[in-house]
């Protein structure tokens, strides 16, 4: 029989019909075994190697000497070879491909492949046998996990979208001390009482092409009666970062951020939203000491006025290539409304805050500059008595704020802290001359500490220290009297990878600053145990 065009899976498609023709004619048709003059003797011979004709078996292709890598079958044999070592060759190291091949040569070197092919099967049965119970365990714990992933499709309820959450719950006091008796007096009865509060975020991210960012933030809580909320003489100096209360009124739940944020190329970023936070909009945040601050004023960078949180109506676009950064935004606190006596976009009322941000950021270190222009109105946080009455006199002033910011991380937790500083520079000016004594230029700086892994592995220690906006220049050249130092101090007990406790402290060394009577002191000690729940 001359020999047939070669399948490229000649065991597959060629060797199974062939063995199957070839047992049916001996099975079924002895004459046709007959005429062919079986000789199973002589069969013998030529598989065992005997017969002068007979093929010796090879390993590699390239012992053949006429068979050419050009040839159509070259690679089809090669892989016989290489997968089943189960093709011959004559004694003379030739393959003879264009040579007849009887039924007698084909059966053998059919025969010679399944041998191999028994072989691997029976040596898979083997180790199927030796691990079957490692193998039934594995196959349980498929089962039980594409049950539960199947739970989680069933139970889910976006593709889209993630819900994260965090719980806050504080329990603390205030005690206001010093000379100025009328006002420690009153402060103790109006904030001094030991408040329990609490804070909620749920946070909703949706992304529909996988580079992309929705945000819904719905946000509920009752600081704002407590000191720990900004009331009280002090303003918001005692006010801690995780405080929050709906304008509607304590335990409403509220809109507290929604923007959208996707890519533009491969370096931009952009941001809008119809509420949002200036921080939202930034490339980098320049702090390490973001772990834990307990009060707001030292969670943005030692520059409360140009790091002011400024929300509402905004767009943003920053641009990030190798550790370098740039980003600016804008953001419109009344930005909503449409009377232009009270608010809008880009009008004198629209008490805005429009931010540039230089800023490069390494493995474990970052440094920032800032300019922020805050137009009349902005509330800023982290500011004395006196600044704040500055800025949030309605269409009367402006200022221009630069600050610099850092921050540098150690590789392994141990004695030595990250280290997070920040200073800031503002100068107001006013639509009319406002006359002797009112602010013309204020300052603010931070230090803050923060070491890992203290006592306990997850477990943080922090402080800082620093002084919030302060007046140090007057218009007329008077003198301001307005500093006051700020420490506080905290401790993280990380129970679980959900729940932490941090009882802190903090201290107000002259909250009321240019305020502050005349040859009086007053000062405020507060303390509390924060337990926070994320899910």
């Amino acid at each position: 029989m001359s020999s047939p065009h070669l399948s490229t899976s000649p065991c597959k498609w060629v060797a199974v019909p062939a063995a199957a023709t070839f047992w049916t004619l001996l099975l079924l048709n002895p004459a046709a075994a007959s005429a062919a003059e079986l000789n199973l003797e002589g069969v013998m011979r030529y598989a065992s190697g005997s017969d002068q004709n007979s093929q010796d078996q090879i390993s590699s292709i390239t012992q053949f000497s006429d068979l050419q890598p050009t040839e159509w079958a070259y690679q089809a044999l090669s892989n016989l070879i290489e997968r089943y070592g189960c093709v011959a060759g004559y004694s003379d190291g030739t393959f003879r491909g264009k040579k007849p091949l009887s039924r007698w040569e084909a059966a053998i070197g059919l025969n010679s492949c399944l041998d191999r092919i028994t072989e691997a099967t029976d040596e898979l049965r083997r180790l199927l046998m030796e691990f079957e119970k490692e193998l039934a365990i594995l196959r349980g714990r498929v089962d039980n996990l594409e049950a539960k992933v199947g739970e989680l499709e069933a139970n889910q309820f976006s593709t889209t979208t993630k819900l994260s959450g965090l719980a806050t719950f504080v329990v603390g006091t205030n005690a206001f001390s010093g000379s100025a008796s009328n006002l420690r007096d009153a402060a103790n009865r109006d904030v001094g009482a030991t408040s329990f509060n609490y804070d909620l975020q749920l946070v909703l991210d949706t992304s529909f092409t996988g580079k992309d960012l929705l945000r819904t933030v719905l946000r509920a809580g009752n600081f704002g009666t407590s000191a720990f909320g900004g009331a009280g003489p002090t303003g918001n100096l005692s006010t801690l970062e995780i405080a929050f209360e709906e304008a509607s009124g304590p335990d409403s739940l509220g809109i507290d951020k929604l923007y959208y944020q996707f890519p533009i190329g491969t370096n931009f970023t952009a941001t809008i939203g119809g509420r949002l936070g200036q921080e939202d909009m930034l490339a980098v945040w320049p702090s390490a000491y973001v772990t834990e601050p307990i009060l707001n004023l030292f969670f943005l960078n030692g520059s409360t006025l140009n790091y002011s949180k400024n929300a509402g109506p905004g767009a943003g676009l920053w641009w990030q290539s190798n550790g370098w950064s740039l980003s600016a935004a804008y953001v419109a606190a009344t930005g909503f409304l449409g009377d232009s006596s009270r608010g809008g976009l880009g009008n004198g009322n629209s008490q805005s805050t429009g931010t540039a941000q230089l800023a490069y950021a390494g493995d474990r270190w970052a440094v920032a500059a800032i300019y922020n222009y805050i137009q009349n109105g902005v509330a800023i946080p982290g500011a004395t008595p006196f600044a704040t009455a500055a800025f949030e006199v309605p269409s009367s002033s402006r200022t221009n704020g630069f600050g610099l910011s850092g921050y540098w991380q150690p590789e392994q937790s141990g004695w030595i802290p990250s280290i997070s500083a920040g200073w800031g520079y503002g100068t107001t000016s006013y639509d009319s001359d406002p006359g002797s004594g009112a602010l013309s230029v204020s300052q603010s700086w931070m230090v803050g500490l923060e070491w890992a892994d203290v006592l306990i592995k997850g477990n943080t220690l922090g402080m800082a220290v620093g002084q919030p906006v302060f007046a140090t220049a007057l218009s007329g050249g008077d003198s301001p009297d307005d500093g006051n130092f700020v420490w506080e101090w905290w401790y993280k007990f990380q129970v679980t990878d959900n729940i932490s406790i941090t009882p802190a402290l903090f201290y107000l060394s002259r909250p009321l600053g240019q305020d502050t009577p005349s040859d009086s002191s007053f000062r405020q000690l507060g303390g509390l145990v924060k337990t926070s729940f994320s899910f």
